[in-house]
């Protein structure tokens, strides 16, 4: 446990996103594809970023495990956990019927526009069995979020997920409504780092603060 003089314990998140799906221009939401995983200077780059002896978590989907795995195999032994744990709660928004669709065609029939920052506006949830908004995938995202900083408090977490669950964790850190957080953008592999700090001696949730947003590690020194 990190615990500082004062008696300040911080947790450290390193979220992760997955690397990218060869998805043909179509929607994927929760559908359960593999990624690409074969670009070893990029994960050996995140490898030698990330933390040793961290709490490793990814989501349900089998694209942040070969993530979580690739990430390990590149690290020539650093990163090496005994145990990763997975969790559906941690999953992408479902887009119901949307997903399989074309993103060009399924932007341009809705008449989506460079100010529409996600598949679904504020509150609209996709249409078709399964369909969340976005608000349904930050209230299933938050509160694991709440018991895995409980349960590790004072640890690194390494958790390996996908572009809506990073941004419902950063918005669950600036503190404001669900949508807050689709103004950052989300890269495959990039890395955001939340912290967040609390006091066992006072009453209330603690504080987050926000460390670093889509760190891509291996463009450094490249421009």
């Amino acid at each position: 446990m990190k615990e500082q003089a004062s008696g300040v314990i911080e947790t450290r998140w390193w979220w992760v996103r997955h690397a990218p799906v060869p998805d043909g221009g179509r929607i994927y939401g929760q559908r359960d594809l593999d990624c690409d995983c074969s670009d070893e200077k990029v994960f050996r780059a995140v490898a030698a970023v990330l933390p040793r002896d961290a709490v490793w978590v990814t989501s349900g989907l089998k694209r942040a495990k070969q993530t979580a795995a690739a990430i390990h195999a590149a690290s020539k032994g650093k990163h090496a956990p005994a145990e990763v744990a997975a969790h559906a709660s941690f999953n992408e928004q479902h887009m119901g019927d949307w997903q399989g669709q074309d993103r060009k065609t399924h932007r341009r029939e809705r008449r989506h526009t460079p100010m529409t920052l996600w598949l679904t506006n504020g509150d609209e949830r996709a249409p078709g069995e399964g369909g969340e908004s976005y608000p349904d995938l930050v209230s299933r995202t938050v509160p694991l979020i709440h018991e895995l900083n409980a349960k590790h408090a004072g640890r690194q977490i390494v958790t390996v997920t996908h572009g809506g669950t990073i941004r419902a964790a950063l918005g669950l850190a600036l503190g404001g409504p669900p949508d807050i957080s689709h103004v950052f953008t989300i890269d495959n592999v990039s890395i955001t780092v939340l912290e967040h700090v609390s006091d066992p001696s006072k009453t209330g949730a603690g504080l987050w603060r926000i460390g670093t947003v889509n760190y891509r590690p291996w463009l450094v020194g490249s421009v």
